[in-house]
């Protein structure tokens, strides 16, 4: 069984910077990718925006809304993930979602991360 435990949400101002991170436990020997998504306010769960992605092999995608402002990196040996946030604006306010997904198709998620840009 594999948990997912994000931390580093709350509120900032605009402009701001938040650090996430998304401590793994349990086996994830086989994940092919890690990702975090968000779900911004009054949108379903099957709404939930790819935000960025670090592949087993290193590679990372980061969406074309948060490019530039985003960044994901990995401390493998922590099992850790990291979306590091930059020049936060308002749209980028939602629950912020790890995810780890595996060659076999199962996918499992963190409980979220609330993350509020407002000034």
């Amino acid at each position: 069984q594999v948990q997912l435990v994000e931390s580093g949400g709350g509120s900032v101002q605009p402009g701001g910077s938040l650090r996430l991170s998304c401590a793994a436990s349990g086996n994830i020997f086989g994940a092919d990718s890690m990702n975090w998504y968000r779900q911004p306010p009054g949108k379903q769960r099957e709404q939930r925006e790819l935000v960025a992605s670090i592949s087993s092999g290193g590679r990372t995608d980061i969406a074309d809304s948060v490019k530039g402002r985003f960044t994901i990196s990995r401390d493998t040996a922590r099992k850790t993930v990291y979306l590091q946030m930059n020049s936060l604006k308002p749209d980028d306010t939602a629950v912020y979602y790890c995810n780890v997904h595996f060659w076999d198709a199962r996918n499992y998620w963190g409980q979220g991360t609330q993350v509020t840009v407002s000034s």
